[in-house]
């Protein structure tokens, strides 16, 4: 058996990411964001899993829009970071698990979910941001194997926030039945509210977000009764990207412990939003 031990919610602005390669997170206009992390990021180099799986979004970087799966997961023993058209990010490539991945892929599709699958696969700011909001200095490597799982949140029809919230719970299952007393941590990224184009370019809904970050935790069914063109006015366009966290809360228990969270607007013009949860609450209690 293995055991799901947190989960992390992050946003994946790519500013964020620049700011570290940058040597900016002290300055003014990002340290509020930064000290936000510093609890999430102490208590993760505490409880660092033997895996990680990362649900995130591509931004046409790993994949073509022409083919965009609804769900995929990646089963290669290696990750590159993309070169997303100003050099790739100063950061370790991702070592992956195979054994897991297929296991999970067997898993999900016999729940139903019939998962597009990557034997390779360049992983954008969609999925590094998230590891550096995690592990700010992973040096040579990231602290474990990661697993890419890939949510459609970009051409019509997404998923819906209630179908994310089942494959989440479809992948803790699948995770509870693998063998080999394995620790897992769960990264459901993007979000928060955002509008990057159109008449709305720069909306952003603190009220929203905060109602979010509270539910997350005691009321998911709430979320995941959101339908598309309501999380799309109360979020932005790309605020749809938050179904991403669903996937995450889903594969934990129904109870969980709340270990942080944290809220900066704006991170270039976008919500950045922080929810880290320890799954052991049995354990804790």
């Amino acid at each position: 058996m293995s055991e799901v031990i947190w989960g992390l919610a992050t946003s994946h602005v790519p500013s964020i990411g620049a700011a570290m390669d940058r040597g900016l997170t002290d300055q003014p206009v990002w340290a509020p964001l930064f000290e936000g992390y510093r609890p999430a990021r102490e208590w993760l180099a505490e409880n660092t899993p033997d895996v990680a799986i990362l649900v995130y979004n591509d931004h046409a970087n790993g994949v073509d829009l022409d083919i965009v799966p609804t769900f995929a997961i990646g089963t290669a023993e290696k990750y590159r970071v993309a070169d997303e058209g100003f050099g790739r990010r100063p950061v370790p490539d991702v070592v992956g698990d195979p054994d897991l991945s297929f296991h999970l892929l067997q898993h999900l599709v016999d729940e139903g979910f019939d998962l597009t699958v990557f034997q390779e696969l360049e992983v954008d700011h969609g999925f590094t941001v998230p590891l550096s909001v995690w592990t700010p200095d992973p040096g040579d490597a990231w602290p474990c194997p990661v697993i890419p799982i890939m949510v459609n949140v970009i051409r019509y029809p997404q998923p819906t926030a209630a179908r994310c919230y089942e494959l989440g719970k479809a992948l803790g299952r699948a995770i509870a039945s693998y063998e080999g007393a394995r620790t897992v941590g769960i990264l459901g990224t993007g979000g928060m509210s955002h509008q990057l184009a159109g008449a709305r370019a720069g909306f952003i809904n603190p009220t929203f977000d905060h109602m979010f970050l509270e539910a997350i935790e005691k009321e998911p069914q709430k979320l995941a009764a959101l339908s598309r063109e309501e999380l799309i006015r109360q979020a932005g366009s790309e605020g749809i990207e938050l179904i991403m966290w669903l996937v995450m809360r889903g594969a934990l228990n129904e109870q969980v412990r709340k270990v942080h969270t944290t809220y900066h607007v704006p991170a270039s013009n976008t919500a950045a939003g922080l929810a880290l949860f320890d799954n052991r609450v049995t354990q804790a209690a």
